[in-house]
């Protein structure tokens, strides 16, 4: 998947964009680690319980000159897109990745297109 202006992750009825204030030094902040490509990519564990199982992934990825970004949620090893939002089961998963989503608003990362 190519990186975009605008995004979502699979299922989820909202879509974002690059947030206009974006900085590097916030990516950086917020754990975004920089890729050998240039690229800035966080990965965040889904599961409410802990942060070191091997969970359902929040995985966002922002250009290096940040013009575009993609996000999706994977399984643990991060080989296959799923889609959290179909299933009652995933609910805590849900809740989850609204909060992760939400502090990227926050801090001028993200923003609703």
């Amino acid at each position: 998947m190519a990186l975009a202006s605008t995004g979502s992750a699979q299922g989820d009825p909202k879509t974002y964009k690059i947030g206009a204030n974006i900085k590097r030094y916030t990516l950086m902040d917020l754990g975004f680690v920089q890729t050998k490509n240039g690229n800035f990519q966080l990965e965040r564990s889904l599961d409410p319980n802990s942060p070191f199982t091997a969970a359902n992934k929040l995985k966002v990825t922002v250009a290096k000159d940040l013009s575009g970004f993609q996000m999706g949620v994977t399984t643990g090893n991060g080989l296959k897109a799923l889609n959290i939002f179909k299933d009652a089961k995933t609910a805590d998963n849900v809740e989850q990745y609204q909060y992760l989503i939400e502090n990227l608003i926050e801090r001028d990362v993200l923003e609703e297109a």
